[in-house]
């Protein structure tokens, strides 16, 4: 079944805010964890958490938070390994560029980035080049940089290196991440960092810069260039180029009902054949 989601875009309410602090992000990611533990209880693995597939249930103040777009989740079966390297860049786990077997934790990781940004306005990855925006992730390289992070607490980053710690088994599950002090506890600070959040979200998240559809080819062929089946250690030895790369599944176009905010859609996106086969991808209801 589907459901009317009528309060506004995350990013938007945040913007609109004119208070906004670290224990306001605490409460919207533990939302997350709770929404994501139960997916993953039942054994499904979204694979493409972010930002702009979170939406507010209602206009009301304390709003319940709604994760959207299942177009690319997957039922996570007893012997049945994932390896398709899908998602959207910036948000993508390590292991899923280094063409390793993956688990639920990689929306773990995605949890991680999303809260990295919620507590600075910009991403903890960018690159215009997308090669290099792939090594960034591979090698988990991300600061905490000043001035932005100087008024954020030690717990919160804490929370946000435990989630988006390169090992996936090294990495926080939601439990645990709901059991950080910075979740369950009084850590997360009440000091006002809307100013400075609010602008880097203008910034870095202008609608017609995260809204933009992603060029699958594109992808693929800035893929190829990489040498991503390199081992997530350091001192393993660079993949040969021979080595075939992974098809990359990324959402080509958004349609979307902005003005009622309707997360039921379904649809087909024209794809290139040879990234899927028939050349269809059929895109799950948003529920």
């Amino acid at each position: 079944y589907s459901h009317l989601v009528s309060g506004g875009e995350l990013f938007d309410r945040i913007v609109e805010k004119g208070f906004y602090t670290e224990k306001d992000a605490s409460t919207l990611i533990r939302q997350v964890l709770d929404a994501v533990y139960y997916l993953h209880r039942m054994g499904i693995v979204h694979r493409d958490l972010k930002p702009e597939n979170l939406f507010y249930y209602s206009q009301d103040e304390e709003s319940k938070i709604m994760i959207s777009d299942f177009g690319l989740s997957k039922m996570e079966g007893k012997g049945d390994v994932m390896s398709t390297a899908c998602g959207t860049p910036g948000y993508v786990a390590p292991e899923v560029l280094a063409q390793k077997p993956y688990s639920k934790a990689v929306d773990c990781w995605s949890i991680g980035v999303i809260a990295y940004i919620l507590l600075c306005g910009y991403p903890p990855f960018y690159d215009e080049n997308d090669s290099k925006l792939f090594e960034q992730i591979l090698k988990a390289e991300y600061e905490f940089d000043s001035p932005y992070w100087d008024d954020i607490s030690e717990s919160a980053k804490d929370f946000i290196r435990n989630l988006m710690e390169k090992d996936p088994n090294k990495r926080y599950t939601c439990e645990q991440a709901a059991r950080h002090p910075w979740i369950a506890g009084d850590t997360a600070l009440s000091k006002n960092i809307h100013e400075s959040v609010s602008a880097q979200i203008r910034k870095n998240f202008a609608k017609s810069k995260w809204r933009q559809a992603f060029n699958a080819t594109a992808v693929v062929r800035h893929m190829r260039k990489l040498h991503l089946g390199s081992s997530l250690d350091s001192s393993s030895a660079s993949v040969s180029s021979t080595r075939s790369m992974p098809v990359f599944c990324f959402r080509v176009s958004t349609s979307f009902l902005c003005s009622a905010s309707i997360l039921a859609i379904l649809q087909l996106s024209r794809l290139p054949g040879p990234l899927t086969g028939s050349g269809w991808l059929p895109l799950m209801p948003y529920s």
